[in-house]
């Protein structure tokens, strides 16, 4: 594993969006452990003072702001205050996601909305935002954490499916528009990983069936990744300029298939989707939060569940994904 190391005023600055918790938190830890200046943004000040607190235990120097990343004059705004008092972005990742679980009979256009919002507009937002400068300067990184979700649809995650393949592609399309500048933009797409996501993700219709189901594979090994790894590897594609950073077996498995079988791929995903729970027709006040679905699940089913998630519950813990106060 790397170790920190000294940053220097004249080291290269990355900017992480959603970087207060999971995955992002990761990968500016892992930057910052690389030598980068960081600056992190999320919606939440309070956690961006938890993640700025446990990088700068690792002597990991940061600084942090409060960023919507749906809201593109305030990203416009924050790259133009770093560029002017932190010096030149050399290095941008757009991580800030959602993760709605349910069927669409208990879906809202506000699902769609949030998500759209954030896991497409929010990667349009900041790439633009730093393209510009990059692209002037004749060098830079941009990366675009997309999903399996964002190759092949996953039954019960339609609202995330559609940004995040509204994300893969306007990322692949930014690489070749920028193509021969010197700006490289690397397509990012993980599968399920093990940072105790699944605690904030939100459930729609049988919530308590729904939780059943994706909590158990956000966690388990085999079928989510350790996200300290996958952290690693997204650095070293960024950093590399690769075009396309695939994480996990299943993700590679899961995108060829469908590339090659679209139809067979297609009849499966469909059948998945009649197994899972189906749901009560959409109220627009059913979405809750894991944490708060494990409150209602009953004495025993929250036991086993608990047992099941456990390696997620620890990762939760450690990556600051606990239930907010």
């Amino acid at each position: 594993m790397s170790t920190p190391q000294p940053t220097p005023a004249a080291a290269p600055l990355a900017l992480v969006a959603g970087a207060s918790r999971g995955l992002g938190l990761l990968i500016a830890r892992e930057l910052g452990r690389r030598g980068h200046r960081l600056v992190v943004c999320a919606r939440s000040a309070e956690e961006l003072d938890t993640a700025r607190a446990q990088l700068e235990a690792e002597g990991i120097s940061v600084r942090t702001a409060v960023c919507d990343v749906s809201d593109a004059a305030a990203v416009d705004a924050l790259v133009a205050d770093v560029e002017a008092t932190d010096g030149p972005v050399e290095v941008a990742l757009a991580v800030a996601g959602v993760i709605q679980v349910g069927p669409l009979a208990s879906l809202t256009r506000a699902h769609f909305a949030e998500a759209i919002d954030i896991m497409l507009w929010g990667p349009i937002n900041v790439a633009l935002a730093v393209a510009g400068p990059m692209r002037a300067r004749g060098h830079g990184r941009i990366g675009v954490i997309t999903s399996v979700g964002g190759l092949v649809p996953v039954p019960h995650l339609l609202p995330y499916s559609t940004a995040k393949f509204g994300a893969v592609g306007f990322s692949a399309g930014l690489r070749n528009e920028l193509a021969g500048t010197g700006v490289k933009v690397t397509t990012v797409a993980p599968g399920l990983m093990r940072t105790g996501s699944h605690l904030r993700a939100t459930f729609t219709g049988r919530q308590g069936a729904e939780y059943a189901w994706f909590a158990p594979s956000a966690t388990l090994p085999l079928i989510a990744m350790d996200p300290e790894r996958a952290a690693e590897r997204i650095v070293d594609g960024v950093l590399a300029g690769r075009a396309y950073v695939l994480l996990s077996a299943l993700t590679k498995i899961a995108s060829r298939v469908n590339g090659l079988a679209p139809t067979t791929t297609s009849a499966f995903l469909g059948l998945a989707a009649r197994l899972l729970p189906s749901g009560p027709p959409p109220s627009g006040t059913d979405t809750v939060q894991g944490y708060q679905v494990e409150e209602r699940l009953g004495p025993l089913p929250t036991a086993l569940v608990r047992a099941v998630t456990t390696l997620g519950r620890r990762a939760a813990a450690r990556w600051n994904q606990h239930p907010p106060a």
